[in-house]
């Protein structure tokens, strides 16, 4: 009558025993097993049986990469000023024993050390370099970081820096500074503009210039050149008709010709100057046109190598 009672007692103690024996690790999870307070093991994922009353659970620990907000801060830069800072850090258990037994609470430890590290790397630089540092900050404090959790099995995978928060008045300065600035930057670039101007202005007056005078160059050049020719042209043009003139002298009649010529060109001449003077001097002899033909005729006759004697003006009266 009372077995089976005894049976159902078995049975619900033996449900009761593997519930409190059995365990299942979930994925990216370990829990850290003691035997008796000591540390035993460690579980990774999946179905796991203790020995009752002799092991338990005594760590859960996530594998997980975790995010943990770090609060607001004070912090003094280089040059005495308060901001106010706050970050988010990124860590992740590597090793769930050392986390276990390492510190007593990593994620506390950590975030203190990251406040502390944070004031002393805002301390080095200056407010104007605090907004521009952000990256080198940040590594310097991973670093430092990583320095102290690999003992506790820690990981740290990022710290970021989320605000910069200065005060009031010396986010007003930093404006004023920051429009002066511009107005400063504006101001340079204007005149360096019309400085530009006024070079690229005098580089064009100038290469103006150049090429005008070498223009002008070319001109004379030209001008004299065509006049050269001119002059060799008229000059031999000149020596052609005298060489005729002298072949034509030579010949038969060519005498007679050129005293025709001479005296046709004195008449012509003398004409010319009673037209245009008001006064004039008529020579005293007629023959004055004979001399004047025979002294040309004479100096053509001439024999070569002998010294010409100018003659007396046929104007001035004869002895």
């Amino acid at each position: 009558m009372y077995v089976p009672y005894v049976f159902i007692v078995l049975a619900v103690m033996a449900v009761v025993l593997v519930w409190r024996t059995a365990t299942v690790v979930p994925q990216q999870s370990a829990f850290v097993i003691e035997n008796l307070g000591r540390y035993s093991r460690t579980l990774q994922a999946g179905f796991h049986i203790l020995i009752p009353f002799v092991e338990r659970i005594a760590y859960r620990h996530s594998l997980k990469e975790q995010a943990n907000d770090v609060p607001e801060q004070i912090c003094i830069t280089r040059d005495n000023v308060q901001v106010g800072v706050d970050a988010i850090l990124y860590l992740q258990v590597l090793d769930p024993h050392l986390a276990s037994y390492g510190i007593t609470n990593y994620g506390f430890a950590i975030g203190q050390l990251a406040q502390t590290t944070l004031r002393s790397e805002i301390g080095k630089i200056e407010l104007d370099r605090t907004f521009e540092a952000r990256a080198t900050i940040n590594a310097n404090i991973v670093s430092e970081l990583d320095k102290a959790s690999g003992a506790w099995g820690v990981k740290v995978m990022r710290y970021e820096i989320k605000n910069i928060s200065p005060p009031k008045d010396i986010l007003s300065a930093m404006e004023k500074q920051m429009r002066a600035e511009r107005e400063k930057r504006a101001v340079v670039l204007a005149s360096e503009g019309e400085r530009d101007a006024k070079i690229n202005e005098a580089e064009g007056d100038k290469q103006r210039v150049i090429k005008a005078s070498e223009a002008t160059k070319q001109q004379q050049i030209n001008e004299a050149d065509g006049q050269a020719a001119a002059i060799l042209a008229v000059a031999t043009a000149t020596a052609a008709g005298l060489r005729q003139v002298g072949g034509a002298l030579s010949e038969r009649g060519g005498v007679e010709a050129m005293q025709l010529r001479i005296g046709e060109e004195y008449v012509r001449q003398f004409g010319k100057l009673a037209k245009e003077s008001t006064t004039l001097v008529i020579p005293g002899q007629l023959s004055d046109l004979a001399s004047v033909v025979a002294m040309a005729t004479s100096i053509i006759r001439k024999p070569e190598g002998s010294s010409t004697t100018i003659p007396a003006r046929f104007d001035q009266p004869r002895p």
